[in-house]
């Protein structure tokens, strides 16, 4: 069954009013975003409603509402059947929708709408999407060695910080690092401690995504504070003179470091060269240093937490096929290496890196969830919460449980309901969707990180939290492999 399955699919389920309402102008949507961040908490928010009205299509105000949302109301689709309609983008128009009812300022990315905000019908989302292809199929040999001496870096200093200071070896800082400095040499050829950026790249990243996604956050302060925190960070936008500088900073050590390729975009591709610089940024920037920066700490907390049982079954299919393979680590070597893709494919299902999606409808729309058929008006918002939709206890048995083998063998049909990468793990992007360009390399260097870290270690064991951006890690042991 699909998210717009054909009339005959449609009959067999009612035609059902979309239940739920906005509220009140103005007191609606602040009412909501209160409760979303504060009163009942993000997947409560959505949870009770769903429990409300007996629907995972619902009508509802999305943060972050007034002053710097103009429409905050959407139709809510929160399961594993209606969420994929947000891909079809015949349907759905994703015109200015990344981040969600709002849109940050342009004077951000030098005064362009980068690719990530642009609908595939816009003649300049298929010339850069089709050179995002291009810089990703030049360095393909380069990702497996590339990111291994990231990681040898990674796990060196890693076991320095264990030794300094025992049980406490916060993983975050040190994974931003390595996967700045891996996004930076693999798109500029140079380390960025070459440039005037030094190490400080990760934290101009940070300040710069933080001033973005601020209206979408809440860090966690004590109650006294929401009320401060939600006129800070929710009322109204934050300026972006707030990360001039660091921005200009990123900006500069990545147009002097990359000139064939903005000189490819020039001459092959018709980019301005200015133009393609912002969006090389934005491309290395937030859409692949931001997704590392939360996928990872996800794969590690999740496998650490997994236990020893798991960690051994990794450690010996791992082991198993690179000494098959003669020691190498190879692409044909990771293929086979069922389980160790499963668990990958499982930490994206139960903590997606991108958690929200949206779209709007270009034309009216009949959206089927397991229960009913509903009627979506054109113009209206839809919005999608993926970690509710890729656990949908109609889909997946368990859905809260990390189960590392839920992939494998037959479980490999359920891949077209992983939908972290903003489509179907199953399906592949192109100029005509919004798929991540490099949703395949996010896959490929996850399964690398968990060969490098078994090769080496036995186990290890973790202390996990939360953060205003995925989960926080601390390694509290790591148990090296025997001989090694």
């Amino acid at each position: 069954m699909s998210a717009n399955s054909s009339s005959s699919s449609s009959a067999k389920l009612p035609l059902k009013p979309i239940p739920g309402n906005y509220g009140l102008p103005f007191l609606g949507p602040i009412k909501d975003r209160l409760d979303y961040f504060y009163n009942q908490g993000l997947e409560a928010f959505f949870l009770t409603r769903i429990e409300k009205h007996q629907s995972t299509v619902f009508r509802t105000n999305m943060p972050p509402g007034p002053f710097i949302s103009s429409n905050p109301r959407v139709v809510t689709v929160l399961d594993a059947i209606s969420f994929p309609i947000l891909f079809d983008t015949s349907k759905v128009e994703k015109r200015n929708v990344f981040e969600g009812t709002y849109m940050p300022s342009k004077s951000f990315t030098g005064g362009y709408r980068v690719c990530a905000y642009l609908d595939p019908s816009e003649p300049n989302h298929t010339l850069l999407k089709r050179w995002f292809f291009s810089l990703f199929a030049a360095r393909h040999h380069s990702f497996i060695p590339l990111f291994r001496n990231s990681l040898s870096e990674l796990f060196v200093n890693l076991e320095d910080k264990l030794s300094d200071n025992p049980g406490e070896a916060y993983f975050n800082t040190l994974s931003e690092q390595m996967s700045f400095n891996f996004v930076f040499r693999l798109f500029c050829d140079r380390n960025p401690s070459d440039t005037k950026l030094g190490s400080d790249g990760p934290n101009l990243l940070d300040r710069w995504l933080f001033v973005q996604l601020a209206p979408l956050m809440t860090l966690g302060l004590p109650k006294w504070l929401n009320c401060l925190e939600d006129l800070l960070l929710h009322t109204f936008p934050l300026p972006s003179f707030l990360v001039k500088s660091g921005y200009k900073k990123l900006y500069s050590a990545f147009y002097e470091s990359t000139k064939p390729v903005l000189d490819e975009a020039v001459e092959v591709f018709g980019l301005k060269r200015d133009e393609a610089c912002h969006n090389l940024l934005y491309m290395a920037g937030f859409n692949t240093y931001a997704g590392m920066k939360t996928t990872f700490p996800g794969l590690i907390k999740w496998v650490g937490l997994a236990g020893e049982k798991l960690h051994r079954q990794l450690a010996d299919e791992i082991r198993t096929v690179v000494r098959d393979e003669g020691g190498k680590i190879t692409l044909s070597a990771l293929n086979k290496m069922t389980l160790t893709n499963s668990v990958v494919y499982e930490s994206l299902r139960i903590e997606p890196p991108v958690p929200y999606q949206y779209g709007k409808a270009k034309e009216d729309l009949m959206v089927e969830s397991h229960d009913a058929t509903f009627e979506i008006k054109k113009g209206e918002m839809i919005f999608g919460y993926q970690p509710l939709a890729t656990k949908d206890p109609k889909i997946f048995d368990n859905p809260e449980e990390f189960v590392g083998h839920r992939f494998v063998g037959e479980g490999e049909k359920l891949l077209k309901y992983l939908y972290w990468s903003n489509g179907r793990e199953t399906d592949d992007p192109t100029v005509e969707n919004k798929q991540c360009p490099g949703k395949d390399l996010v896959v490929l260097l996850s399964r690398v990180m968990l060969v490098e870290l078994f090769l080496r270690y036995d186990t290890f064991t973790v202390e996990a939290g939360r953060l205003p951006l995925g989960s926080s890690v601390t390694f509290k042991s790591l148990t090296k492999a025997t001989g090694s």
